[in-house]
């Protein structure tokens, strides 16, 4: 029964909670606090305040630490589930309505539109991780690693995974 306590108490606040993890804390504080009664609201203040200290999405990482609190790792993996479960579901059927759809002319107009857009975006992203490399490690390591990773990528063919994991160790090594 607890398992599916648990289940309910993360996937009720993330079909209701528009606007992602902050905007489900206090749903989460309800189901968790005042419904369940698995902790005070200190100990939730505590648990929000140590989500916060760390990286990555919050909601995830308070449902994984109180579920696991309460029913240990199987807890904690049907609440981490739970809470992804909302996102997931509508993606799968935003994408099954969007498959229906493809052939529209008002579907491929609005790719048409979203295409550049994300394309300029994720140009500006590279660009400021040029610059906080040239900031932090300055313009050979920069240079290096720019055409190390255009020559892999383009000329070699590797995969960007490897790509990456090489960029990772190079940066162990030699940019302590």
């Amino acid at each position: 029964m607890i398992y599916w306590e648990i289940f309910l108490a993360f996937f009720i606040p993330g079909i209701v909670g528009y606007g992602g993890g902050p905007a489900t804390i206090p749903l989460i504080e309800y189901e968790v606090v005042h419904r369940y009664g698995w902790m005070n609201i200190e100990e939730f203040g505590e648990v929000l305040a140590l989500g916060n200290a760390l990286p990555g999405p919050i909601a995830t990482k308070m449902a994984g630490y109180i579920a696991f609190e309460q029913a240990g790792i199987p807890g904690a993996i049907i609440a981490l589930f739970a809470t992804i479960a909302p996102s997931l579901i509508l993606m799968i059927i935003l994408l099954s309505v969007l498959m229906k759809f493809k052939d529209s002319p008002k579907v491929k107009l609005l790719s048409s539109i979203v295409r550049p857009t994300i394309a300029v975006l994720l140009g500006v992203m590279a660009l400021r991780f040029v610059e906080t490399s040239y900031i932090d490690s300055g313009w050979i390591q920069t240079g290096f690693m720019l055409v190390a990773s255009y020559f892999l990528l383009e000329k070699r063919k590797v995969h960007p995974a490897f790509v990456i994991l090489g960029a990772l160790i190079y940066g162990a090594v030699f940019l302590r």
